[in-house]
């Protein structure tokens, strides 16, 4: 009681909830975000993959563990349209998840169709592992759910065991790694290149290559600027389930310069190294 997962570092104003899976107690847990403060809401029990948790490849049967959001809300309708008579294992419709993520991808797992879904409708729930990897709700649960997520927004935590903290315990990775990432953000406003580099993993990795390829595009970029503006809003931050090394950074970034301009929503992966953190991963969320 009083407790939150330690997942959830971070919130912004826009995300009203958060979601978390506990593979290991059949458990998905609501929580309301009240302007950075989270308070339990609600739980459901839940059924996943047949073959247990950290899928890894297509047709495994597991479910994924990490940090996902709800990309969609499929109806019943649109599942029949979709899937014809197969529709029916989803009963009351479904939530798919942005699985893989960027992570998930970076470690070799495949595989796709990750989904929040309810059951057939002559049944009420099924047994703990009984999906082919979706994480399954009784429909009444799942039509419940629905009001509680965001598309886009909503982050959905799947863990195996939640690691419970007091409110206050969180606040010291907050800061930690608002200061690293106010840090990045002034360095690469300096235009000093290298400095700016020294905040990425040696094994970070983009869409566009490794950290070589990424150092030789910003000296060859920066080398044009005479200056760089750089303002970050809407930051959340969740650790990675079953990691305190790993964390998931996203934030609204407006970049103007001397002769470029560009908004995006932005995401990171941060993991500790020492005493510091550095980017593991970045792109558009």
């Amino acid at each position: 009681a009083g407790e939150v997962p330690r997942y959830l570092v971070q919130l912004t104003n826009e995300q009203r909830y958060a979601v978390v899976v506990d593979t290991s107690k059949s458990t998905l847990y609501v929580f309301e975000n009240d302007e950075g403060k989270l308070h339990y809401l609600t739980d459901y029990y839940v059924s996943i993959g047949k073959n247990g948790i950290d899928k890894y490849r297509e047709g495994d049967n597991k479910t994924p563990l990490g940090v996902y959001h709800v990309t969609s809300w499929l109806s019943p309708a649109q599942l029949e349209s979709k899937y014809g008579n197969a529709s029916g294992l989803y009963g009351a419709g479904a939530l798919p998840l942005d699985y893989p993520n960027a992570w998930d991808r970076r470690e070799g797992r495949n595989g796709h169709g990750i989904w929040l879904h309810g059951v057939p409708f002559d049944t009420y729930s099924r047994p703990p592992r009984a999906s082919n990897g979706c994480v399954a709700l009784t429909n009444e649960d799942l039509l419940a759910l629905t009001k509680d997520v965001q598309i886009g927004l909503t982050p959905v935590v799947i863990a195996n065991g939640v690691d419970w903290v007091a409110p206050e315990a969180n606040a010291l990775m907050r800061q930690e790694i608002n200061r690293q990432l106010s840090s990045w953000r002034k360095d690469w406003e300096s235009l000093d290149t290298e400095k700016y580099l020294h905040h990425y993993a040696a094994d970070f990795s983009s869409g566009n290559g490794g950290l070589k390829q990424w150092a030789a595009h910003k000296r060859r970029v920066n080398a044009r600027k005479k200056w760089i503006k750089l303002k970050l809003d809407n930051v959340s931050i969740v650790l990675y389930p079953g990691r305190d090394d790993l964390a998931v950074v996203t934030f609204d970034q407006d970049y103007s310069s001397s002769n470029y301009k560009k908004q995006m929503r932005k995401q990171q992966y941060w993991i500790r190294e020492g005493k510091g953190w550095r980017i593991l991963h970045e792109g558009a969320a």
